[in-house]
C-alpha cells in the first residue's frame, strides 16, 4: 500500500513537473516530455530523483547510458531540465558525456539550448566537447546565440569552442547572430575575434543579412568595422541593393553614406520611412 502511494505521490509530481516546464517562457526551445513517454530510469533522472536514480544505476546493469524512443540518454534529460546534482552523479558512474539523440545533439547542447548554466560548466569542466555538431551542423556556441546567452557563450570559449565553426548553411556563430537580430550576441562575438567578414552558402555577408532583417543598429555596427559594402551574394544583389528593393530608405543612405567615406557615430531609429519590414521578397526559400 506504501509503495504505491509513493509512486503515486511521484507520478502526480511529474504531472506537475510537467505543466511546469511547459508554462516555462519558450524562447529556447527544450524537451518535450509526456506521461508515460519516459522509463523508470529516465524519468528520475528528468525530474531530479538522485536518490532514485543511484538505486537504479547500483542494481541494473548498463543503465546509465540506456536510450529512451527518442535516443536520449538520462544525462540529455537531466541536463534539459537543469538537475545537475543528477548531471554530476551520471558523469561519477562515468556515462557517455558527448552521446547524441536523434537529433545528434549532446547534453552540452541541451544544457545550452535550455540555458542552464550549471549544468554547462559542470560538463565543460569534466571534458564535454563543446566543438561537436548535431544533424543541421550546429554546435554548442550556435545554440548559446539563439539563446542570446552570453555567459554560457564565454564559458564555451573559454573551452576552446571554435567561434568560426559553420552549420549546414555556412552560418558561423556570428552570422547567425546577425541574420536572427542579436545585437548584444553580435557585439559579443566581434570583441571575441569573430571574422566579420563571413559569407553564408549563398555568399550573403553579415551585413547583406543585417539589411535584410531590418537590423539598424547592427548595420552600422557592422559598417563600424569598416566590412565591405560592395560584395555581391550568388543572385549579383549588395547590401546596398537589398535596402533599396526593400524599401529601408535609412539603410540605404548609410551605406550610400559609407561608400562616399562617412562612417555612422550614431544609431539610426528606423530604417525606414513606413515600410514595412515583413515584404521581404528577394530571399524567399533562402534560409
Amino acid at each position: 500500500m506504501k509503495k504505491g502511494l509513493v509512486k503515486l505521490a511521484r507520478w502526480v509530481g511529474f504531472t506537475i513537473h510537467l505543466r511546469e516546464l511547459r508554462d516555462r517562457e519558450n524562447s529556447v526551445p527544450g524537451y518535450y516530455v509526456h506521461s508515460g513517454e519516459l522509463k523508470e530510469f529516465h524519468r528520475a533522472a528528468y525530474l531530479g530523483y538522485r536518490r532514485e536514480v543511484q538505486e537504479l544505476l547500483s542494481c541494473k546493469n548498463n543503465v546509465v547510458d540506456s536510450r529512451d524512443r527518442r535516443n536520449r540518454t538520462a544525462l540529455h534529460l537531466a541536463c534539459s531540465s537543469g538537475k545537475s546534482s543528477v548531471v554530476t552523479l551520471l558523469i561519477q558512474w562515468k556515462c557517455d558525456l558527448n552521446a547524441r539523440d536523434e537529433e545528434g545533439k549532446t547534453a552540452l547542447m541541451k544544457a545550452v539550448e535550455c540555458q542552464e548554466e550549471v549544468c554547462v560548466t559542470i560538463l565543460l569542466k569534466r571534458g564535454a566537447d563543446p566543438n561537436l555538431k548535431d544533424n543541421c551542423q550546429n554546435t554548442a556556441l550556435h545554440y548559446a546565440v539563439l539563446a542570446e546567452n552570453t555567459s554560457i557563450a564565454t564559458k564555451l570559449l573559454r573551452y576552446n569552442a571554435d567561434i568560426e565553426a559553420i552549420n549546414k548553411y555556412n552560418f558561423t556563430p556570428f552570422l547567425l547572430a546577425v541574420r536572427e537580430n542579436k545585437e548584444e550576441m553580435v557585439k559579443f562575438l566581434i570583441e571575441n575575434g569573430a571574422n566579420v567578414h563571413a559569407v553564408d552558402d549563398f555568399q550573403r555577408s553579415a551585413l547583406m543579412l543585417a539589411v535584410f532583417h531590418d537590423s539598424p543598429d547592427i548595420v552600422k555596427l557592422l559598417l563600424q568595422k569598416r566590412v565591405n559594402a560592395d560584395s555581391r551574394d550568388l543572385h549579383g544583389m549588395s547590401a546596398e541593393r537589398y535596402a533599396r528593393r526593400n524599401g529601408f530608405k535609412l539603410l540605404y543612405q548609410l551605406i550610400v553614406d559609407y561608400r562616399a567615406g562617412k562612417i555612422p557615430t550614431t544609431p539610426p531609429q528606423s530604417s525606414d520611412l513606413g515600410q514595412s519590414s515583413g515584404n521581404k521578397l528577394l530571399l524567399l526559400g533562402l534560409p
